[in-house]
């Protein structure tokens, strides 16, 4: 399926597997939600979320694997990948291609409207979680070798889904259907909402220290999704030090994925950690100005 928001050589399909995955998790969550909530699943599925997301997402895949923010043993970085599978999100193999496409074409003025955040917050639903943007080629893209031939990531690549499901199984025969509802099904579908929401509020709306010249995106920062996303929610700063493992860069943007990575380099798991103000991190057309803020406008 052909796009004209899309380059013409790319193409933007719906794809039934991931619209499928999206509703497996978040259709029994609205309906059992209110039948299993109690306060001891609560808890126990919002630390599940924090640290699976968090060290996973974040600190792992994010920071660690595909930018390489810091070098960290084989186990380490073996272990944060499968957590992110664990997030729910999906493979951490097609999510490091998708996050070197889309960085590439953000920092150009050609961008294909899908990665542009110009569109509406229902379009971006519908674009984010249910199409699969497919490239022509990846050669543009730079994506290390290394991680496309990596044997782990190719594996976890075709069996990820088996071990959500198989977690979401053992929860419900060990602990009950409540359990897997609250630490399952509630736990993934708000990791995907809220992956997907922060994503684009963190585009679009909020303030911004840096403006990346020739490009089409630059980012935002939030505050609060800031705090929520483990430091994620500070866009603005990342797009500017894609490299820092630091996201929060003023002493009010508290970033939880960074406190982990000083654990884990006291413990002496990785090494090497980059730090915006202290390495080159910042990109090359990046450029400071006054604090700029741009507000929603709650176009739907």
């Amino acid at each position: 399926m052909k796009n004209p928001k899309c380059r013409m050589e790319d193409q933007l399909a719906f794809c039934w597997k991931k619209s499928i995955w999206l509703y497996l998790f978040l259709l029994p969550s609205a309906l059992f939600i209110w039948s299993a909530a109690s306060l001891k699943l609560g808890v126990i599925s919002f630390t599940m979320t924090f640290f699976i997301v968090c060290i996973g997402h974040s600190v792992g895949l994010h920071r660690g694997i595909i930018h390489k923010s810091y070098n960290s043993k084989r186990w380490f970085r073996n272990l944060t990948a499968y957590l992110f599978v664990q997030t729910g999100l999906g493979s951490p193999l097609a999510w490091l291609k998708l996050h070197y496409t889309r960085d590439y074409w953000q920092n150009r003025k050609d961008c294909p409207g899908y990665f542009q955040y110009h569109h509406s917050l229902i379009t971006d639903y519908f674009w984010n979680l249910h199409l699969h943007y497919q490239p022509k080629s990846l050669d543009p893209f730079s994506i290390p070798e290394e991680d496309l031939k990596d044997p782990w990531l190719n594996w976890l690549d075709k069996t990820w889904y088996l071990h959500v499901l198989g977690l979401n199984a053992c929860i419900w025969l060990l602990f009950g259907f409540e359990a897997m509802i609250m630490c399952g099904a509630v736990r993934i579908s708000s990791t995907l909402l809220g992956h997907w929401f922060i994503g684009y509020m963190t585009h679009k709306y909020g303030y911004s220290h840096f403006k990346v010249k020739e490009a089409d995106v630059s980012g935002k920062n939030n505050w609060f999704l800031g705090i929520v996303s483990f430091g994620e929610g500070y866009h603005n700063n990342h797009h500017a030090h894609p490299q820092s493992a630091k996201f929060g860069l003023k002493w009010f943007e508290i970033d939880f994925g960074w406190y982990f990575i000083l654990l884990f380099k006291k413990l002496g798991w990785i090494k090497n950690v980059k730090e915006a103000g202290k390495d080159r991190t910042l990109k090359k057309k990046a450029t400071v100005h006054k604090i700029h803020w741009a507000f929603p406008s709650f176009r739907f």
